[in-house]
């Protein structure tokens, strides 16, 4: 799971009323004390409502600053539900990146064949019936596809263009999560992996052609200071740093991984923020498939939160010794 959350039996129990029975429009589902819970079901007025009228029963629910996750029954035919993640700009930054890194799990646990299609939205205005005509009309849905049907293409997909000898490969973490990453990605990757080599590997996610790209670096940092000034205080970032220091009268160079992720507002920046909590896993096995050796990893949201202390304090933590019990003195004559 990317998140470590799971689907609660009242969920589990409220997903099977939704799909035995067509009464319900639509079921609402949040997150509380680790587990993804259901809210509300949404009814129709009448089984004759159009879905104009269903889905502005949705508005109530849409606030400014929560995120919600909406179970839509909204296809004639199987699979009927659409799973989509709304995720507004002025919610809590870790709601977004919880919300953002569990909803693959939230369809997994559910059974993704009942899925045809689950997408990410920001704003409410995307979730009335105007919305939904313009995303369909982007989408051109031809057939109806299973999330199974969907993978299968990809991967067929991802094999033609190994065949064909493709500039970039693709990365495939997880069920439905595809990622492409340029070849000099992993060049650098491996010279930061041999001592002596390059010491700080930068990477970022292009939100348009979604692909790690190395990110260009002037010099390399001699300290944590110069680091933090090389990392974006606008954009997510996972940087690898080899930091070479003495501490102790002991010399040692271990590779650190820093994933920065600053509070952003904006519908794209937002968009690409959800990227990066999805794919610092890929990032940390493609590393370690190059040879990087991570040491720590350290996760933020602003860089200039990084320090040398906070860095030193976590490679060689100080060690209290606890005094042994001391035994009274005997009593003199």
């Amino acid at each position: 799971m990317q998140s470590g959350i799971s689907a609660s039996k009242e969920l589990l129990s409220d997903f099977n009323t939704l799909v035995g029975s067509d009464t319900h429009f639509a079921l609402l589902v949040t997150i509380t004390n680790e587990s993804l819970t259901p809210l509300t079901f949404l009814t129709p007025s009448s089984p004759s409502a159009s879905f104009a009228e269903n889905i502005s029963l949705l508005a109530p629910h849409l606030k400014p600053n929560a995120a919600l996750y909406i179970l839509l029954r909204r296809f004639s035919t199987s699979p009927y539900l659409s799973a989509i993640t709304y995720v507004p700009d002025a919610a809590p930054v870790r709601q977004k990146m919880l919300f953002a890194s569990t909803r693959l799990t939230l369809t997994r646990e559910l059974g993704t064949e009942h899925f045809r299609e689950t997408f990410l939205v920001t704003t409410a205005e995307e979730l009335s019936a105007k919305g939904f005509e313009r995303h369909d009309a982007h989408e051109q849905l031809e057939a109806p596809l299973t999330e199974e049907e969907r993978s299968l293409g990809e991967v067929k997909r991802a094999e033609a263009e190994v065949g064909a000898g493709t500039a970039a490969r693709e990365l495939s973490m997880t069920k439905g999560m595809k990622m492409r990453v340029q070849e000099r990605v992993e060049e650098r990757l491996r010279e930061l992996g041999r001592e002596g080599g390059a010491s700080i590997v930068q990477l970022r996610i292009n939100p348009e052609t979604e692909e790690i790209e190395l990110e260009p670096t002037t010099s390399d940092p001699s300290d944590i200071t110069e680091l933090v000034s090389s990392i974006s205080t606008t954009e997510p970032r996972f940087t690898f740093y080899r930091y070479t220091h003495s501490y102790g009268g002991n010399h040692s160079s271990p590779v650190l991984f820093f994933y920065t992720n600053p509070a952003v507002s904006g519908t794209k920046a937002i968009k690409s923020r959800m990227l990066y909590p999805l794919n610092k896993k890929a990032v940390l096995h493609i590393a370690e498939q190059a040879g990087v050796q991570v040491e720590r990893k350290f996760e933020v949201e602003d860089p200039k939160e990084i320090t040398e202390e906070m860095v030193l304090g976590d490679l060689h933590p100080k060690v209290s010794v606890r005094q042994g019990f001391s035994r009274p003195r005997r009593p003199g004559r």
